[in-house]
């Protein structure tokens, strides 16, 4: 069988990957080299902009979730709720490459981040938007089907909507977990009692650690637990 490598895709670039994959685009958003005021710059760029990325795609798969549910397709919305969360996932291994980046390091990056801060991340934004709409969506529909969590999940019948449930409750984990873990990277990276690049304490980044988007799903637990004790 013969192999034609021609490129038959519009778009630039040299061949199909690059056009459909746009990687001259992608490949120029970083700073060129002689831009860069520190050697771990180019680092700490990438690993932000795979972020929004990451954060592109988890809002993309709620959304989906959302629209899933809306039309009663229960595990079709538990396959988007799962993609979404192993999304945030990636978020919170990549930042594990930011740790060999010393403090005084960052103190060299620190000028050319301005005044901007993760706080005004785009991607966060719109995924907290459609985590909510996603929130009212699944309680929408146990209203609507008069479902009861308790009952769900005291009948050990793993059927699809549990499954969503416990996704759901997945993403949320892993969302407590990136928060996590970037304050602790902040407290190793700046110490203790010291301001961000919003000139607010680092510690106030530990009130998000246990902010909730699917709280009806993680009462089930405390119910659970006091119906036997």
């Amino acid at each position: 069988m013969k192999t034609d490598n021609c490129a038959v895709l519009d778009g630039e670039g040299r061949n199909d990957y690059a056009r459909y994959m746009k990687t001259d685009v992608l490949l120029s958003l970083q700073l060129p080299d002689e831009k860069l005021i520190h050697k771990d710059e180019m680092m700490f760029q990438i690993v932000h902009q795979s972020t929004e990325l990451w954060l592109k795609l988890s809002c993309y798969e709620l959304k989906q979730a959302r629209s899933s549910i809306e039309q009663e397709k229960i595990q079709q919305a538990m396959t988007h709720v799962r993609r979404a969360a192993l999304a945030v996932a990636q978020i919170i291994e990549q930042l594990s490459i930011l740790k060999s980046m010393t403090p005084w390091d960052f103190q060299g990056i620190r000028p050319a981040l301005g005044n901007g801060s993760g706080i005004e991340s785009p991607g966060w934004r719109e995924t907290q938007s459609m985590a909510k709409q996603l929130n009212i969506a699944v309680e929408t529909y146990l209203s609507e089907k008069d479902i009861d969590l308790v009952n769900l999940y005291q009948s050990q019948t793993h059927t699809p909507l549990f499954a969503l449930m416990e996704s759901l409750i997945d993403w949320d984990e892993n969302v407590s977990l990136w928060r996590t873990y970037h304050y602790k990277l902040a407290v190793r990276t700046l110490g203790m009692n010291t301001q961000g690049t919003r000139g607010k304490p680092i510690e106030k980044l530990t009130r998000l650690i246990d902010r909730q988007f699917f709280p009806q799903i993680w009462q089930v637990r405390t119910k659970l637990t006091s119906s036997v004790y």
